[in-house]
């Protein structure tokens, strides 16, 4: 009677215990992937100077067009920007960064990113900061 009191107890406790146990979202739901640029890189917005980089698709069940860039320890989100969906003819086996040609001058430029397995990817959209940096056209 005593072992069956102490075996339900220890049970009891473990269940306890279990239900405090941190959750991790596996990687292929928010496709996080660790991403060192041995240069600085442009994203929308800001350029990255050289380093370590974690990309993540934000925990949105409405629009999983939403990447996420945080510091390599996780602790401090860099950023948050919406993309369009890219489409690529065959899914990579590792992670693919595509990259826009820029003036020698300027950092490279993000403009699409590839989760291993997938065929469809994140595109990041540019925009222009004042009129005069439009094409101009003429009629």
């Amino acid at each position: 009677m005593e072992k069956w009191k102490v075996g339900s107890i220890l049970t009891s406790a473990f269940l306890l215990l279990a239900s405090f146990a941190p959750r991790t979202k596996a990687d292929p739901w928010n496709h996080k992937t660790v991403v060192t640029f041995s240069e600085p890189v442009e994203i929308p917005g800001q350029v990255l100077p050289a380093g370590t980089y974690v990309f993540k698709l934000a925990d949105s069940q409405a629009n999983r067009h939403i990447v996420q860039i945080w510091t390599e320890d996780e602790m401090e989100l860099i950023t948050t920007i919406f993309t369009i969906p890219r489409q690529r003819p065959e899914p990579a086996s590792q992670s693919i960064f595509r990259f826009e040609e820029r003036p020698a001058n300027s950092p490279q430029a993000l403009s699409a990113w590839f989760y291993p397995g997938e065929t469809i990817g994140e595109e990041f959209v540019y925009s222009y900061d004042n009129l005069n940096s439009y094409p101009s056209y003429s009629d």
